[in-house]
């Protein structure tokens, strides 16, 4: 028996009262179906509604033929009324970003003439839509006030199914050809598309639009976009950060990307002048080690390009091999084995076999992380 959609005849339904047509044991619990329903089924990159029938929980909704299966923690009795509730603002969050996409996508299609070639809604309440065509970020600004402009003008939001004569002289937006019947989901001015989920009533619900951004795509555009609560959660939660960053930078909330900058500039010379200094010190300890043959050195805080660095300053000066270590007893020690003359990856190979370890690269130069104390390498090296 066809289940009665009612989240299409009315999208704002929270509760309703239902006939259980069936209730079967599955893998993971019970599949009901009704003869009507409220809770949308996961479709066109609108997730599944859940909520409650009764007092047991609906996890999942599928949609299997005419029916609406509603995947449930617990039995229901066939034949019995049943009282269902969906988890409304879920739902309602889902109908902001959808709509919304809606807008976006169909100003898309007429500034670019791209088409949507997928779209997913995020845990996250970030919106994710991929179009067939490239078209600049830099017209995001002008895309996202036009959509904007759209939500504040509070315009009716029309679903519906147009009559099999009607159909093929509408004009909407669509990748393929599509056999009647066709749901149409019309947003006057802004789109015109085949569409099977769940929209507002007018467009003035959606509340905000924020694109995020865009990357290339499989020779098209990937955009991310938050629309409604998500993207005024989105927001806040970004100004929250914001006023942490502009209180370490003792900058105005408007002006911390200018202070960041002069951070980074600061910090890019901060660095080059370390690493001037490091670079003395390490010619110093090379020096010390002129001629004394195959060498072990410790030497703390050395990320890996430093521990490469001396340990190939110690092995021009020592004339032998330089094994150069930094780590601690507790956390354990990475090193660097250096040499102009011989091949070292027997000397590595022996190294992490005696400790716990790995390591590996050229004849000449091996490197990697072992487990073991300063007194036991030392000791490993001087038998």
């Amino acid at each position: 028996m066809p289940t009665r959609k009612l989240y299409y005849e009315d999208a704002h339904l929270k509760c309703f009262t239902a006939q259980v047509l069936s209730c079967t044991r599955t893998q993971n619990g019970w599949a009901v179906t009704l003869d009507a329903t409220a809770f949308y089924p996961e479709g066109g990159g609108q997730a599944a509604d859940t909520g409650t029938l009764g007092d047991v929980r609906v996890l999942d909704t599928r949609e299997q033929g005419e029916e609406i299966v509603h995947l449930c923690d617990g039995p229901l009795t066939a034949g019995a009324q049943v009282e269902g509730c969906i988890d409304y603002g879920l739902r309602f969050a889902r109908m902001q970003q959808h709509s919304g996409e809606h807008i976006v996508s169909g100003i898309l299609h007429r500034r670019y003439g791209c088409h949507n070639t997928g779209f997913h809604m995020g845990g996250d309440g970030i919106v994710t839509v991929d179009f067939d065509v490239p078209f600049p970020e830099k017209d995001l600004p002008a895309i996202e006030a036009e959509a904007n402009a759209a939500v504040w003008q509070d315009l009716p939001v029309r679903c519906w199914y147009p009559g099999v004569e009607e159909l093929p002289t509408i004009a909407y937006r669509s990748k393929k050809a599509l056999p009647w019947p066709v749901r149409i989901v019309e947003i006057p001015g802004f789109d015109l598309c085949a569409c099977c989920g769940t929209h507002v009533r007018r467009t003035g619900e959606i509340g905000l639009i924020k694109l995020l951004g865009t990357v290339n795509f499989r020779g098209g555009t990937r955009m991310e976009m938050a629309c409604g609560q998500a993207a005024f959660q989105l927001l806040s939660r970004a100004y929250a950060q914001n006023i942490q960053v502009s209180q370490a930078f003792s900058a105005k909330p408007m002006q911390t990307g200018e202070a960041a900058r002069r951070m980074n500039t600061l910090l890019a010379q901060q660095k080059y002048r370390c690493g001037q200094l490091e670079r003395r010190i390490f010619d110093s300890l090379a020096a010390a080690y002129a001629e004394q043959g195959n060498v072990v050195h410790f030497e703390e805080g050395l990320d890996g390009a430093g521990l490469r660095e001396l340990a190939d300053r110690i092995a021009a000066s020592c004339g032998g091999m330089a094994a150069v270590f930094s780590g601690t007893d507790d956390a354990g020690y990475a090193f660097c084995l250096a040499s102009r003359r011989e091949d070292l990856r027997p000397v590595c190979q022996a190294l992490t076999a005696r400790f716990p370890g790995r390591g590996g690269g050229k004849p000449g130069f091996q490197q990697g992380r072992i487990a073991g104390t300063e007194e036991q390498i030392r000791a490993y090296f001087q038998s």
